[in-house]
Order: C-alpha cells, then sequence, then structure tokens
C-alpha cells in the first residue's frame, strides 16, 4: 500500500441525490446522500429491496451520473470527467464483483481474468491471472469456460478477476446472492481474506445482515435515505 493512504477517502460521497422520471412526474431513489470511506476500510450498505443500493453503487462507480451532488473518487470529481475518462478511472482503481459472476461465456478462466489487464496494457496479464486463479483454487481449472464450471467456481474466477487488477477499492455487489449458503460463506471468507491479504478497500452491498457484520462499518439505506 502507498505511504500515506491509511487516512485519505478514497471515495467521498457529498449530498447525493438522484431522481428519475416516473409517469407524468419523477422519482427520488436517492436523497442527499453523504459519508466517505478511507483506505483499507470494509463497509457494508444495506437495506430492502427497492432502497436504492445498486443506484448508489452505479453512482460510486461513475456508470451513472447523479441528479445532484458529487462522487469523490481518487480524489477525482466523477461529473467533472467524460465518460472515457471515467472508464478509465475505474479500470485504474476499481474492481467489481457482482450477483451474476459477469464472466463472458466464450472465455476460458484464464482468459476472463487476464481480459481486464490485457486491455489496461499490462505485460504481466498472464502471470498474474494464473497467479491469482490459483489463490482462489482453480489453478487446475484455467482452460475451463464458464459453463464448465459451478457457481461458486465461476464467482472465484470474478474474484481472481478484480483482485488481479490490485484496485484500490473493490466494490461487491450482492457477491453471494446466486450462491447457496455454504458455497456463499465460502466465497465470502476468501473475498475477505483476499482484501486482508492486498489491503484494498471494500464496500460490500447486502441484505445479509450477518455478512454486513463482518465488515468495519455498516451504511443503511432506507426509502432512498441514509439511516443516522
Amino acid at each position: 500500500m502507498e505511504k500515506g493512504l491509511t487516512t485519505e477517502a478514497v471515495i467521498d460521497v457529498a449530498a447525493l441525490g438522484k431522481v428519475v422520471p416516473s409517469g407524468e412526474g419523477t422519482l427520488t431513489i436517492l436523497h442527499e446522500i453523504s459519508f466517505a470511506v478511507t483506505a483499507g476500510e470494509a463497509v457494508a450498505i444495506v437495506g430492502a429491496s427497492g432502497s436504492g443500493k445498486s443506484t448508489l453503487l452505479g453512482l460510486m462507480a461513475g456508470l451513472d451520473l447523479p441528479s445532484s451532488g458529487t462522487v469523490h473518487l481518487g480524489g477525482q470529481d466523477l461529473a467533472a470527467l467524460d465518460e472515457d475518462a471515467r472508464a478509465e478511472l475505474r479500470g485504474r482503481l476499481l474492481g467489481f464483483v457482482f450477483q451474476s459472476f459477469q464472466l463472458l461465456p466464450a472465455l476460458t478462466a484464464l482468459e476472463n481474468t487476464m481480459l481486464p489487464l490485457e486491455l489496461a496494457g499490462r505485460g504481466d496479464a498472464r502471470a498474474q491471472s494464473e497467479a491469482m486463479l490459483t489463490r482462489v483454487g482453480l489453478g487446475e481449472r484455467l482452460g475451463h469456460y464458464p459453463k464448465h464450471l459451478s457457481g461458486g467456481e465461476q464467482q472465484r474466477v470474478a474474484l481472481a478477476r478484480a483482485f488481479a487488477m490490485r484496485p484500490r477499492l473493490l466494490l461487491a455487489d450482492e457477491p453471494t446472492g446466486n450462491l447457496d449458503a455454504a458455497t456463499g460463506a465460502q466465497v465470502i471468507d476468501l473475498m475477505f481474506a483476499m482484501n486482508a491479504e492486498a489491503g484494498t478497500t471494500l464496500i460490500l452491498v447486502t441484505h445479509d445482515e450477518a455478512l454486513a457484520h463482518r465488515c468495519g462499518r455498516t451504511l443503511r439505506l432506507a426509502g432512498g435515505r441514509l439511516e443516522a
């Protein structure tokens, strides 16, 4: 970890709001959301379905822009960047783990893991990807396609792909949502272990209170507002 990052805000959300058209009026999905996450923290964002968790995650990643307020990622105001610049910042700072794995079916486990590294022009893409897949217990499955891997194995590939980029911030959106309880617990144990090894900052979106309690801090969304 770089010197001096321990107290720096990796992401800073200020007075964030999101309003979308709805019928003849508008619908407020998020209202005046403010928080900061410092380097090395593990933070859970919890709330019922429809509370705005996924919308907030998309705004934090710069995949969508807010109606009001700001998101600063690595000190950069996402709304001040164009789409290409936001994509470049995402590629440099963020790792993602999704409920639906988001693996490309035509690529092997190794190729899926290598892809973001190759897009970033990394010369060590193969070696780094092989090392990360071995770390998640898939060293013997490098040439297997997603359809030949179980759900738990596919999520392990997704973890390897995320951590191979050495992100400063990992965003995990319901990472066990498509897994049975036992497999989900194994994947979560692995994610927290790898997060600790890498010194990565973690923001975990979940409806699972037990999972949230494994994080150092919990932010609770209700009706698009952050509860005190």
